[in-house]
């Protein structure tokens, strides 16, 4: 049996519509985009004044070291991403991704505040946790991004040896720089306020390559986690990543995966404005939410996966590699 999937609603339908004129796209991404910042500006982080204090660092070292030079882009990630053209291959989009979580993450809970994004990230640990028989020793952090989710991961489970996979070298480069720093037990901007700080053990492997093509070892993890990437997948490039999971993982080894849940009611209940600004920034959502993910999962070579709805928006999924 295969995964099937489904068309996308009327609604998504006539969205798509509008946003194929070119002109409206463009302010639709605009729009989002102010939204953020001036939400992220409501709830206590200063986007324009972090961003800035990013931008006005020296990264070219950092980004030597996770670069290579050499990688094919697959065509699905040199499309627009977030309201950026460029997608996630610039200096924009990387140093405005911790702001940006903060400020999409603010309104999970009523309280609306900067913690969102961390309450998100521990609601995720605690779903994928109570699916584990013990603690993993080797995890693979795919769509790592900046390190966000990787670092929390490193908190989660402090013995842990991580590997942190991304196509974006920007990113990785901040991953890079912040990890030193988190090395010498300091931390500063956004993050050094709102992400747990521990002084790392040992600091993540940065690994630039492709989530369906990591080039890592065969059966050589305990846990390969994605948090966040799967809605930004056609579904030939998600598809493909579940079998990279699957080789990657030793025997009885788990794959968790947290992202935005398509039978959630808010999404359901959208309105058509805000649906429109969604879509706008989100290239493949409706391929995502149109995805059997469970057959997915199951067709590359896990047992039937458990699905935690770790918050009103999000779901988690928990799945065991078979033999």
């Amino acid at each position: 049996m295969t995964a099937t999937v489904s068309a996308p609603s009327l609604a998504s339908r006539l969205v798509n519509g509008i946003l194929a004129i070119k002109p409206i796209a463009a302010l639709a991404k605009n729009r989002a985009r102010q939204m953020m910042i001036q939400r992220a500006d409501d709830i206590g982080v200063p986007w324009l004044e972090e961003v800035a204090t990013l931008r006005a660092r020296d990264w070219s070292a950092d980004l030597a070291a996770v670069q290579n030079p050499d990688l094919h882009y697959p065509a699905y990630y040199t499309t627009s991403f977030h309201a950026y053209e460029e997608g996630n291959l610039g200096w924009e989009p990387a140093l405005e991704v911790e702001v940006a979580a903060h400020a999409v993450h603010a309104r999970i809970w009523q309280e609306g505040d900067a913690t969102g994004d961390s309450r998100l990230r521990q609601s995720y640990h605690e779903a994928m946790k109570a699916q584990l028989s013990e603690e993993p020793n080797d995890i693979v952090d795919l769509g790592c991004s900046v390190g966000m989710s990787t670092f929390a991961l490193q908190a989660a489970f402090p013995d842990a040896k991580l590997t942190g996979v991304d196509l974006s070298p920007y990113f990785l480069a901040i991953a890079h720089h912040r990890a030193q720093l988190r090395s010498q037990g300091t931390a500063n901007g956004v993050q050094a306020r709102f992400l747990p700080l521990e002084t790392l053990a040992s600091a993540p492997l940065w690994v630039h390559a492709a989530a369906e093509a990591t080039g890592l070892p065969s059966a050589s993890y305990d846990l390969v986690s994605s948090c966040l990437m799967f809605h930004e997948l056609p579904q030939t490039a998600a598809i493909a990543i579940l079998q990279e999971a699957r080789r990657l993982l030793r025997p009885g080894g788990h794959l968790a995966i947290m992202d935005m849940n398509p039978k959630s009611e808010i999404y359901a209940k959208m309105p058509p404005y805000i649906l429109t600004l969604l879509k706008s920034t989100e290239p493949y959502l409706d391929q995502y939410f149109a995805l059997d993910i469970e057959q997915a999962i199951a067709d590359a070579g896990f047992e039937r996966p458990t699905i935690t709805h770790n918050t009103p928006r999000h779901r988690t999924i928990v799945a065991q590699a078979i033999g």
